[in-house]
């Protein structure tokens, strides 16, 4: 197949194809590549211009997929493209040799409208830059068409050359160009006994996830999950949350029940269903259909360690730092900070602390935060906006901790 010089190879076959139509059509007329210039050339030339690069409609998704699951490449990545060219005529207008060249290059390319493997060498022996293009070794070969350009269009292609005189020109299509990236795809062994699975075509779709307290309950470590919606079972049904493929207490086609693992970190949580199809022998699990994502909020619980004075602490400023366990870890990157209300007096007070990323998967963290008065708070922590839940006397109704007494 052909690679990266095969674009430049083609306008360079292409001259090939033309010399000679062309000096016989005109005495001392040459081919050239340049942009169209802004003088008045009135040597014999015709000038091989590539404006534009298109994706091929046939070829342009013939290479999927290029990749496993795993990365590893299945085929050769190729890119299918469609090269236009404009053709420029210049020499004297009153020997009609711009007309004259004109009619060369159409008489040839409809005669000769494919590249031949001999002009793909010529061009290589003329430009010894454009050895090992592949292009000889393409499967299709490279076929040149005119373009039908309405007069509008055509005003519009000069219309990007700045300040140039318009010259007698005309558009041709090249097509196609297969490049093909230079990877070693990895090929898998033969098929030994090939097998087939039908299987109805089922989309799991998850409508909302709830704990199975009640919809209105927070959802904690140690909750157990209600993941409610349509076509949830399947052959094999597994949850994927944070990563983790986790198989479920309780399966319907409607319900799924899971309790929450404890290596899911607090936050903002997304949660999918998986259902894969067992297959192969022996048989082994392999990837079917995957559901919607769907959000949940795992509160965290708060533990409150220690609050002691930071020897940074001045007149002006009283610095506490106030250590936190929380159930369950708090993860790398995850942001967490602390927010205090006084448990008694008038009128009441919030305190809140400088927020903290975590560098590290742990159980306890570190907050500061500044000029608390002396006295006893109710805490809650917020990691990655989920915020931890306060206890309630059931009796008074009334908050009743966790609390840190400040010093």
């Amino acid at each position: 197949m052909s690679n990266q010089l095969a674009i430049a190879t083609v306008s360079a076959a292409l001259q090939q194809v033309l010399l000679t139509p062309v000096s016989q059509a005109v005495g001392n007329a040459t081919v050239g590549f340049s942009r169209p210039d802004a003088s008045n050339l009135t040597t014999p030339l015709v000038n091989i211009f590539l404006y534009q690069v298109t994706p091929n409609a046939a070829y342009r998704n013939a290479d999927l997929p290029t990749r496993r699951s795993d990365a590893t490449f299945v085929q050769r990545p190729q890119a299918a493209l469609d090269l236009h060219y404009l053709f420029t005529f210049h020499g004297n207008d009153a020997q009609l040799e711009p007309q004259r060249l004109l009619g060369a290059v159409v008489s040839t390319l409809h005669t000769q409208p494919l590249i031949s493997n001999q002009n793909i060498a010529s061009a290589v022996q003329t430009f010894g830059f454009l050895a090992g293009s592949g292009l000889d070794n393409q499967i299709e070969r490279v076929k040149f068409t005119p373009t039908a350009l309405s007069l509008e269009e055509f005003s519009k292609l000069w219309s990007v050359f700045f300040q140039v005189e318009y010259s007698l020109s005309t558009a041709y299509q090249a097509s196609v160009v297969l490049i093909e990236s230079d990877v070693t795809p990895q090929q898998a062994p033969p098929v030994i006994v090939p097998s087939l699975y039908v299987v109805p075509f089922r989309w799991p779709q998850i409508n909302q996830v709830i704990s199975q307290a009640g919809a209105g309950q927070p959802i904690v470590t140690g909750s157990t999950l209600l993941i409610q919606g349509q076509q949830l079972r399947g052959q094999i049904t597994l949850v994927l949350i944070e990563n983790q493929e986790l198989t479920p207490t309780n399966v319907t086609d409607t319900q799924i029940t899971l309790p929450v693992p404890p290596g899911v970190h607090a936050g903002v949580q997304g949660l999918q269903v998986l259902q894969k199809i067992s297959m192969g022998t022996p048989s082994a699990p392999h990837p079917g259909v995957e559901s919607n994502v769907a959000p949940f909020v795992l509160h965290p619980t708060l533990t409150v360690k220690s609050a002691v004075l930071d020897s940074a602490s001045s007149a002006k400023t009283k610095l506490t730092n106030v250590t936190l366990n929380l159930v369950p870890n708090i993860g790398v990157g995850q942001r967490a900070l602390l927010v205090l209300n006084n448990v008694a007096g008038s009128p009441p007070t919030s305190y809140t602390s400088l927020s903290t990323v975590s560098s590290a998967d742990t159980n306890q963290i570190v907050l500061q935060i500044e000029n608390v008065p002396t006295g006893n708070y109710l805490a809650r922590a917020q990691v990655d906006g989920a915020e931890s839940l306060l206890t309630v006397d059931p009796n008074t109704k009334q908050f009743t901790g966790p609390t840190v007494a400040m010093p």
